[in-house]
């Protein structure tokens, strides 16, 4: 779940590239994303298991899971949106995929979780494929810098969304805890829009509704609940390490979707990368 997740969201990067060719601008793509997949979590939510509730939520939480919602989902996205459109998807699946460090730091650091002579050696190992994957990349403009900064950001913020996950999913349920934090996030995103009204939801071109659908399915909703699940069973660490697959789903999936070229490169990089996955998940 937490392989199939990634090569998910790696996806986003494309096709909000793709959504960028008709001159949309990064928030209302994040609203169609979000908004279409605002009652399908609802719904989700409504007819989920109610075993979950045996446990009631505590203020505390609840004030957890809100400021979840908004970083995880609303900020990171939107971070992430706004950076895409200064640097490509490949240099952007690089930079954001530093978050499986921060989040085995972070949760060493929060959780007390032991960091294991394992986890270190598969970080080592798979992000040694991603930096050969995209040594050769030749994304340059002038506000590169700007939008790498954006791309880090939205990982830190990713990985607090993942180490506060950690700890509230065994409390709660995957499903629960996801349909939570994923209300929050689209009710904060449709606020946002509201207030600031960037453009006519109405009379977008049809393909745009089509790539925000897409968004909303396979690169919101069915991963979210997989990371979920995945968090439950292996915890926010080996997932976060285990989506390092991610950037190099990019190459694949750039390569027949935008045209972009597949170099040597990047399949050295890619077997690197499987490798660091296989010593992290053998028995």
């Amino acid at each position: 779940m937490a392989l199939c997740a990634a090569v998910m969201f790696s996806s986003k990067a494309v096709l909000i590239k793709l959504s960028y060719q008709y001159d949309i601008d990064r928030l209302t793509i994040l609203t169609l994303r979000l908004g279409f997949a605002f009652p399908i979590y609802l719904l989700i939510n409504t007819f989920r298991s109610k075993k979950e509730d045996r446990v009631a939520v505590s203020a505390k939480d609840w004030g957890l899971i809100v400021f979840l919602g908004f970083i995880g989902y609303y900020i990171s996205s939107y971070l992430d949106f706004w950076g895409l459109q200064y640097i490509s998807a490949g240099l952007e699946r690089l930079i954001l995929f530093v978050y499986p460090t921060i989040t085995t730091i972070l949760a060493a650091l929060i959780l007390k979780q032991k960091i294991t002579s394992k986890q270190i050696i598969a970080i080592a190992i798979a992000y040694l494929g991603i930096f050969i994957s995209f040594q050769d990349n030749t994304a340059h403009n002038d506000n590169i810098w700007m939008g790498a900064l954006l791309i880090f950001l939205s990982a830190l913020t990713y990985a607090f969304y993942l180490v506060g996950a950690d700890k509230l999913i065994p409390k709660y349920g995957a499903i629960r805890f996801t349909s939570y934090c994923m209300i929050v996030s689209c009710i904060i995103v449709i606020i946002h829009f509201a207030v600031e009204q960037p453009s006519n939801l109405l009379t977008l071109p049809a393909e745009v509704y089509g790539l925000g659908f897409i968004l909303s399915i396979f690169c919101t909703v069915l991963p979210t609940y997989m990371i979920g699940e995945a968090i439950k069973r292996i915890g926010a660490s080996s997932t976060s390490i285990l989506s390092t697959a991610g950037p190099v789903s990019v190459i694949f999936i750039a390569y027949f979707v935008l045209g972009e070229p597949i170099t040597v490169a990047q399949i050295a990089g890619t077997i690197v990368v499987i490798a660091g996955i296989v010593f992290l998940i053998r028995k």
